[in-house]
């Protein structure tokens, strides 16, 4: 068996370096890369048609950064904005971490299972158990909803996205001598477009437990695997390259799915060790540098208030000040009204009296010149007797 082309159900790689790609140069081999199977979003008329009602909830849920992006996107699309008192529980810290693409990172509000396992959130949902719990998943079996219901809490699950698989065209040759799977849908997808499927001489590589299981499942042969000298499936596709394009006629012994599974839990459970614990240092680092942003703009903010504050009690203070001022003119200026009015009054009353007394004295030498007439006339008429 010689391996010529190679199937990878992945979509191709962006950069420019890739394994794969230095496979292809350095066994002569053509490596094809088309995905089995896409995630769909639901569209929130779609959505709506589950009559979840999405704003009701208190917390959320997470078990995949799929879910999380799908969250938020249906939120964005039914104008929900989500509330700065929402709490959420990951599976991981990973899940936790991938939250800060749409939130800001809150230790009080944002949860996480120490092991990566659902059930060891016990502790953080029981704490928290009075909230109205939403779980975002797919439309496929979850198995992670049989350890949720365990918590006894009030929650509801709510299909956000669903796997699809990809089609094959009427016309396209299938012509390939190996294929790289690495989901479970990944198999159900080569099936479903292919019913007819004989494996043959096709060398089927799998890449994690639940992937191996099901290719046992459908009976088809494993070929192609990681192990602790090829933890990754390009290097392991290199081992089996390297291994018929020095023996073309050999005939490989498939590895037993049951001992594949075991071997890849253990070479699993090496590589996530050391990956955990260089993901830890490197999350720390960025949750101080995150802790030291944020505390900057928190001083940066609370001194942009202070100094608001400050000026704005000095335009008070000014608006207070020039307020008494203009209540003492005010006050000034009608004390001189009042002391002109008075004064005038005095003075109105001062004539008034002037002019009543000359009235009088007008008045009594009226009288008095009336009385001498009269005088002189009785005069004058006693003179004109005599």
């Amino acid at each position: 068996m010689k391996i010529k082309k190679i199937l990878v159900s992945q979509p191709k790689p962006s950069a420019e370096k890739s394994p794969y790609f230095d496979l292809e140069e350095k066994y002569g081999v053509e490596i094809v890369f088309r995905p089995f199977i896409k995630v769909v979003g639901l569209s929130s008329k779609e959505f709506r048609q589950t009559k979840v009602p999405i704003t009701e909830h208190t917390a959320v849920i997470f078990t995949a950064r799929t879910a999380v992006d799908h969250y938020f996107r249906l939120c964005k699309e039914l104008r929900f904005n989500v509330p700065d008192t929402m709490k959420y529980f990951c599976q991981s810290e990973i899940i936790a971490n991938y939250l800060q693409r749409y939130i800001i990172y809150r230790k009080r509000k944002i949860f996480f299972s120490p092991t990566g396992r659902i059930e060891d959130l016990a502790p953080f949902i029981n704490k928290h158990s009075k909230e109205n719990f939403l779980y975002p998943t797919s439309d496929g079996h979850d198995s992670k909803l049989a350890a949720i219901e365990q918590f006894h809490i009030k929650c509801t699950s709510a299909v956000m996205y669903r796997t699809e698989y990809n089609d094959f065209g009427p016309d396209e040759v299938f012509d390939y001598d190996a294929i790289a799977v690495f989901t479970p849908a990944g198999i159900k997808s080569l099936l479903y477009n292919f019913p007819n499927f004989e494996q043959g001489d096709i060398a089927i590589g799998g890449m994690g437990n639940k992937t191996i299981e099901e290719i046992e499942k459908e009976g088809l042969r494993l070929d192609i695997t990681t192990s602790h000298d090829a933890p990754s499936m390009a290097a392991a596709i290199g081992q089996f390259v390297e291994a018929h394009l020095n023996d073309p006629e050999s005939t490989r012994e498939p590895l037993q799915p049951r001992a594949a599974i075991e071997k890849a839990q253990q070479e699993e459970e090496e590589r996530k060790a050391r990956e955990e614990a260089e993901r830890i240092a490197q999350e720390k680092a960025e949750r101080i540098e995150q802790e030291r942003q944020h505390m900057a703009e928190e001083a940066k903010r609370i001194a942009a208030m202070a100094k608001k504050k400050a000026a704005a009690r000095k335009a008070a203070a000014t608006r207070k000040r020039k307020a008494e001022e203009a209540k003492k003119a005010e006050e000034e200026a009608a004390a001189k009204r009042s002391a002109a009015a008075r004064k005038a009054a005095a003075t109105r009353k001062r004539k008034a009296e002037e002019a009543k007394e000359a009235a009088a004295k007008r008045s009594a030498a009226a009288r008095k010149a009336a009385a001498t007439r009269k005088r002189k006339a009785e005069e004058a008429k006693k003179a004109s007797s005599k």
